[in-house]
């Protein structure tokens, strides 16, 4: 119990830490500002935009798969293991825009990030899963209580969690959380060292096909699995930045489409990129249906009764208003993007 509290009340610690990372290297140069003349022209061959991705989104391979990464400004790509550091980074300018989970932005906003969700999208919640070794006798989320289980703080994953254990009658501070980034996460599951993984794609599918293990629950129909771009205030402020991300969002909304549609073709684009194993891509791939959404009050509202239950298990430290981490200043490019026709 006294494990539990600890882990527990190291949560509004490190959203403090998070909130003073976030506020010591901000600032609003992108470094694109001299791509605007005197007359305001963009010229984009001198624009860098700075792009985080992570190898459940794969980015860069999926605009290259797409053919759509011929772009008239230079795209610098920058790794994470997950969406929080990903948005620690778009704070202090290091990335101008990246691609996350429904979750980061709601903790990121809780620790006094300068960003906006820019675009909104969802893979449904079938790849968000708790999954358990092949060996356990646990076969349902109730039989966590007590249990330890992996979980990366702050992403997706962590809400479906926390859902998962709200819809089975248990509290988050009924089962003994280990906050693991991934790698770190499949390692504890493969020893032994934790009970269960709440995890997304491609790694569910990587338990499963690797590990053996068992899904003993899902996110669809519980969460609302959507996946967002999220760019700094100082990327949108910015001219020229801006002008390159209205571009990067149509291409990358296209290219996302495109592998929804083309679920093989990009299983083998997904396996080459990131070492997975074909037959785990594939997995993935095929649990991941595209829709994109404008970025309305329904996906504001679904997120702001995302934060409201993190605040009431006292994951962030207070209720936070998402209200002003939206903006649907680029819908009328995602919205009108299309998958480009696959080649023969």
């Amino acid at each position: 119990m006294n494990t539990r509290r600890r882990r527990l009340t190291a949560i509004p610690a490190a959203l403090a830490a998070l909130a003073l990372a976030l506020s010591a290297c901000g600032g609003s140069a992108t470094g694109n500002e001299g791509a605007v003349s005197d007359d305001g022209e963009v010229d984009l061959s001198q624009v860098t935009l700075i792009v985080g991705d992570q190898k459940g989104t794969s980015a860069q391979a999926i605009l290259e798969a797409a053919g759509l990464d011929d772009t008239p400004y230079k795209i610098e790509w920058k790794q994470f293991t997950s969406g929080p550091p990903m948005l620690e980074a778009l704070n202090t300018n290091a990335i101008h825009v990246g691609q996350v989970g429904n979750t980061p932005p709601i903790f990121a906003a809780a620790a006094g990030g300068e960003f906006k969700v820019v675009q909104a999208m969802t893979y449904s919640g079938l790849g968000d899963a708790i999954v358990v070794p092949k060996d356990s006798d646990i076969t349902d989320v109730s039989q966590l209580k007590g249990k330890s289980v992996a979980v990366a703080q702050g992403s997706s994953a962590n809400y479906n969690l926390l859902a998962q254990l709200e819809e089975a009658g248990l509290k988050y501070s009924d089962i003994s959380v280990e906050n693991l980034q991934p790698a770190d996460a499949l390692a504890a599951f493969s020893a032994g060292h934790v009970d269960a993984w709440a995890i997304w794609e491609p790694f569910t599918s990587q338990a499963e096909v690797s590990e053996g293990a068992k899904v003993i629950a899902t996110g669809n129909d519980v969460v609302n699995g959507y996946g967002f771009q999220v760019a700094s205030d100082a990327a949108i402020e910015d001219p020229a930045t801006k002008a390159a991300l209205s571009d990067y969002l149509e291409r990358i909304t296209s290219a996302q489409l495109w592998a929804s549609e083309n679920p093989e073709a990009w299983a083998k684009v997904w396996s080459e990129g990131t070492g997975l194993d074909e037959s785990i891509t594939l997995a993935a791939s095929k649990k991941r249906p595209v829709t994109v959404f404008p970025v309305d009050d329904t996906v504001v509202s679904s997120e702001q009764e995302m934060a409201d239950s993190f605040a009431a298990n006292g994951l962030i430290p207070e209720e936070v208003d998402l209200t002003d981490y939206f903006t649907d200043e680029f819908d009328d490019v995602t919205l009108a993007a299309k998958a480009p026709a696959a080649s023969s």
